[in-house]
């Protein structure tokens, strides 16, 4: 059975009040509507979106199946027939029909409507009402409606193509969903368990909903790093990204910043993506005296390519001199800065090794680094990445 999808993402979204369409605002650093993609392209074989190509084929590029958007129409029901019409030559046997506002499909939503489609010529998730209904009129209640019956109709909905692209090319107006377009030509459409879970982005505080549900499936890691640079005469003494005053810098291919390169290393085996020398090897001229905060940088665009986000990371200097607790504010400021999180996630403090080995005599400095990162359960190892 050849399963296809139409992913309806050419709306506004006024009633959201925000410049950005609905669809293209960020949850667990990736854009609603490539979470609504990623979640139909495990169930179909392909995926036909609608709306503004410009916009839309960027963000959901790479996903297998993924045909080229179709532009949307006036209304969601001209944005459907357009989706069916590009999909036709295609004849897929069974299409669902889902919003782009709706970024987290449920478990179990998906292959409970394909199942009733062996009975039906369509299926809908849907949600009992649970609250009373009033029918308001200028802020009076005129009429409190029986709620008994009542659903919440969700999306995915599934039909079979054929039966689908006729009811579209029928000529009715109006359908605020397709399963009303099958009930006006009296098919049958069956109703499976929808899920509160499956959110319509709509207004601001559904943003905060979904952010705490997608925040759920988000798994944690934790990583550490350490570094040592041997202290040396006539360098620059560079700490977690600022200049500190000292008669001695740290002697290394960059600028030797131990604090930042125990962080990169913190963050490159939270991600399971090796070290700082995989990412900077040291053998490169290009990297000669380079400012370690380019590194650093590189390491957070890392956490935001792998969906993820930082929650802390704490960097322990080790040294005897120089005094590290007056410069550590701006050190915090200058990390917060690069990694683009609130500086109350970061922490830098120090240690001494009461005058015992190297950091002890004043032969070098030391660090040590440990990062928590959330990152998408579902999401496969990264890739081999080419140094920027």
């Amino acid at each position: 059975m050849r399963i296809a999808a139409i992913l309806v993402a050419a709306g506004s979204g006024t009633r959201f009040g925000a410049e950005t369409p609905k669809q293209f605002l960020t949850i667990a650093n990736k854009p609603v509507i490539r979470h609504a993609a990623d979640a139909l392209a495990a169930h179909v074989t392909l995926l036909q979106p609608v709306g503004d190509p410009t916009s839309i084929d960027p963000i959901l590029h790479g996903i297998t199946g993924c045909l080229p958007a179709a532009p949307g129409g006036a209304t969601r029901q001209d944005s459907v027939r357009a989706g069916l019409e590009a999909l036709a030559p295609h004849a897929p046997d069974v299409v669902l029909v889902h919003d782009a506002a709706r970024p987290f499909i449920p478990d179990g939503t998906i292959p409970a409507l394909l199942a009733a489609l062996k009975e039906s010529p369509g299926a809908i998730p849907a949600a009992p009402v649970a609250d009373t209904l009033k029918r308001v009129v200028r802020g009076v209640i005129t009429e409190t409606v029986p709620r008994s019956g009542l659903f919440r109709a969700q999306t995915p909905q599934a039909f079979r193509f054929a039966i689908l692209l006729a009811a579209h090319r029928a000529g009715l107006t109006g359908a605020t969903d397709d399963a009303s377009l099958l009930e006006a030509a009296g098919e049958t459409v069956e109703v499976v368990p929808g899920s509160d879970d499956n959110i319509k982005l709509t207004y601001p505080d559904d943003l905060i909903r979904l952010e705490r549900i997608m925040g759920a499936l988000l798994t944690p890691r934790v990583g550490t790093g350490f570094d040592v640079h041997v202290l040396e005469a006539g360098r620059p003494l560079f700490l977690c990204g600022i200049q500190v005053p000292h008669d001695k810098g740290l002697a290394g291919h960059s600028d030797a910043d131990v604090g930042i390169h125990a962080l990169c290393d913190a963050i490159y085996g939270a991600l399971a993506e090796g070290d700082i020398g995989r990412h900077f090897p040291p053998s490169e001229a290009t990297w000669k005296d380079a400012d370690s905060a380019r590194f650093l940088t590189h390491a957070a665009e890392r956490i935001a390519i792998r969906g993820g986000r930082l929650v802390n990371a704490d960097v322990t200097l080790i040294c005897e001199r120089p005094k590290i607790t007056p410069h550590a504010p701006a050190m915090i400021q200058r990390l917060a800065s690069l990694l683009g999180v609130d500086p109350a996630r970061i922490s830098v403090k120090a240690t001494t090794t009461e005058r015992l080995g190297f950091t002890g005599r004043g032969e070098g400095i030391a660090a040590q680094a440990v990062v928590s990162i959330l990152v998408p359960d579902c999401l496969p190892p990264s890739p081999e990445t080419a140094n920027p």
